[in-house]
C-alpha cells in the first residue's frame, strides 16, 4: 500500500521517516492521525421509555438457514509434504496465500458479515472503555488499596482505557461514517473486587467473540488489523485475572464464540444509545445464569453449594463479592486454607481448585420474549426445540453434558414451562461439569469458558461453532472453571 493510501484511510497514525518518501508526505506524516472523539462521561442508569425499533437488523429476504454442508473437494488435496508443488511467483516465496500478489490492500468491510461483525467489535470496544474510566471514577483509590491494589495499577486500568480509545478508532476508520458511536452503559459491580471479576469476564467475552469471526472475515487486510488488537485484548483478561488473584494462563488456547453469544453477553450492558444509532443483525438468547457459579473470592472456591445465587445477572455471571470481606478475607485465610489465596498476584498457585470433573453445576435460564440492549430495541429469541443439553466451549473443544431439567423433565421455549418454572418465566436444572483434555495434560474445562443449553448436540469443531445457534435455548453465560 502506498503512504498516501494509508493517510488517506487514516488507519495508520504515523509513518516512518525514510528518503525514498515524497516531501510533502513526510510533512504530513509529522503528527499523528486523531483518535475518535467520544464522552469522557456518560450516565450510567437504566433505559426507561418505550424503544421506537424492536428487534436485530434485518434485509428484505431472510433464508430459512444454513445448511449442513459436506467436505470440499479440494480441502484434503494438498500433501502436506514438506516439498513445494507449485512454481515460486518470487525468489524465497511459496506460492499461495490470500492477498499476497502485490494488489494494494483496501482496509474495509467487504460484505454484510464484515460490516456486522466489526460493528460488533467496535460495540464491545466501547464498552470496555467506558468500563474502565467508571471504575477509576467510581472507586477511590482507597477502595483500590482495600482491595490489593496500588496507584501504579490503577494507572494500568487507565492506561488499558487508552487502548481502547485506539481500538475504536481503528474500528471506526474501518466501518466509516455509520460507525457506532458510544453509549450509555449499566454495570452491576459494587466493589472494587466485583469490578475486577466483571471486567476479567467481559474482556474474555470480547477476546472469544472476535476470535470467533476472525477467520471468516472477508475483508483480509481488516482481519490483520483486528488480530493486533485481539492480542492486546487477550493481554488485559490476564491482567485481570492475575487482580483476581487467578493463575494467569489455565488454558492452552483461547476459545472463540459466535457473534451472537458474543452479542446476547454484550447487550444487556447497554442502558441507551445515540440517535440513529448503527444497529446489528446478530441474535439475543434468553440469559442463563449459573446459580452456583465458582468464585476466586471464596475460600470454599465454589466447591459447594454454599455459594448460591452469588453473581450479578445473567450472562457474564460475575461474582458478587462484598466489599470487603471478600479478597481482605481471603487473604487473611491464605496461610491457613490452601488454595483460599485471592489477593492480587503475578502468579497464584490453588492447591484447592475453583471447580472439578463431576462438579454439579446448578442453572436457571430465562424463556424468550425479554426486551434488551440499547433502549430495549432487542429481543431475545430462540430457535431451538426442548433444553436437553449443556454445551461447553472452552479452548478447541465443544463438548455435551445431559442436562436435568427441574420439574416433571421437560423445557419448552414459550412464556411457561409445563410446570417447570420457577420464578414466572425461568426454568431451572443441572448438569455435570465433564471431564476431559484437549490433550494429554491439558484439561479442557479451566479458566473463564463459555456454556449455553442446547436441545441437541451436534458435532462442531472451532471454524464452524456458529451452525450451534440453532440449537441454543439459553445462554451463553462465563462458567469460572478455574
Amino acid at each position: 500500500m502506498t503512504w498516501q493510501s494509508l493517510l488517506v484511510l487514516g488507519v495508520l497514525g504515523s509513518l516512518p521517516l525514510a528518503s525514498s518518501v515524497p516531501a510533502e508526505i513526510l510533512a504530513r506524516a509529522t503528527s499523528a492521525a486523531p483518535t475518535r472523539s467520544h464522552p469522557t462521561s456518560q450516565p450510567h442508569t437504566s433505559f426507561i421509555g418505550t424503544p421506537t425499533t424492536t428487534g436485530a437488523l434485518t434485509a428484505s429476504s431472510v433464508g430459512s438457514g444454513i445448511p449442513t454442508g459436506s467436505v470440499a473437494p479440494a480441502a484434503t488435496s494438498y500433501p502436506s509434504d514438506g516439498k513445494l508443488h507449485s512454481a515460486q511467483p518470487a525468489p524465497f516465496v511459496p506460492a499461495g496465500g490470500v492477498g499476497t500478489n502485490g494488489t494494494i490492500p483496501v482496509y474495509n468491510a467487504k460484505s454484510d458479515f464484515d460490516y456486522e461483525s466489526l460493528a460488533l467489535a467496535l460495540y464491545q470496544e466501547w464498552v470496555e472503555l467506558d468500563l474502565f474510566q467508571d471504575a477509576l471514577r467510581r472507586f477511590s483509590e482507597a477502595d483500590f488499596m482495600a482491595a490489593g491494589l496500588t496507584t501504579d495499577d490503577r494507572e494500568l486500568i487507565a492506561f488499558m482505557a487508552q487502548q481502547e480509545v485506539g481500538h475504536a478508532t481503528m474500528l471506526s476508520n474501518i466501518l466509516g461514517s455509520s460507525a457506532p458511536q458510544q453509549c450509555s452503559y449499566v454495570y452491576p459491580y459494587t466493589s472494587v473486587q466485583e469490578f475486577i471479576d466483571f471486567a476479567q469476564k467481559v474482556t474474555r467475552a470480547g477476546e472469544a467473540g472476535a476470535n470467533g469471526f476472525l477467520a471468516h472475515l472477508d475483508s483480509r487486510e481488516a482481519a490483520i488489523l483486528l488480530t493486533q488488537t485481539l492480542t492486546t485484548e487477550s493481554r488485559q483478561q490476564l491482567i485481570f485475572r492475575q487482580f483476581e488473584g487467578l493463575f494467569p494462563m489455565t488454558e492452552w488456547f483461547e476459545v472463540g464464540i459466535p457473534q451472537s453469544w458474543a452479542w446476547t453477553l454484550l447487550a444487556p450492558l447497554i442502558s441507551s444509545c445515540p440517535k440513529n444509532q448503527t444497529r446489528l443483525a446478530w441474535q439475543n438468547f434468553p440469559g442463563l445464569r449459573i446459580l452456583n457459579q465458582p468464585s476466586p473470592s471464596s475460600a470454599s472456591n465454589g466447591n459447594n453449594a454454599t455459594g448460591l445465587n452469588q453473581t450479578t445477572l445473567p450472562g457474564v455471571n460475575s461474582a458478587r463479592i462484598p466489599r470487603v470481606s471478600g479478597v481482605a478475607a481471603s487473604r487473611a485465610n491464605a496461610t491457613s486454607a490452601a488454595g483460599a489465596q485471592c489477593s492480587p498476584a503475578v502468579a497464584t498457585r490453588r492447591p484447592s481448585p475453583l471447580s472439578f470433573p463431576g462438579r454439579q453445576v446448578a442453572l436457571q435460564w430465562e424463556a424468550p420474549g425479554k426486551p434488551v440492549g440499547p433502549n430495549n430495541s432487542y429481543i431475545t429469541t430462540t430457535q431451538a426445540r426442548g433444553a436437553k443439553y449443556v454445551v461447553w466451549v472452552s479452548q478447541l473443544n465443544v463438548t455435551y453434558t445431559p442436562l436435568r431439567v427441574n420439574g416433571n423433565g421437560n423445557a419448552t421455549t414459550g412464556n411457561t414451562t409445563n410446570g417447570n418454572a420457577t420464578n414466572g418465566n425461568l426454568t431451572s436444572g443441572f448438569t455435570t461439569q465433564p471431564d476431559l483434555e484437549t490433550f494429554q495434560g491439558d484439561p479442557a474445562v479451566n479458566g473463564t469458558l463459555f456454556i449455553a443449553i442446547t436441545d441437541d448436540d451436534p458435532f462442531l469443531t472451532p471454524f464452524n461453532l456458529s451452525l450451534i445457534n440453532t440449537h441454543v435455548v439459553a445462554g451463553p453465560a462465563l462458567y469460572q472453571a478455574g
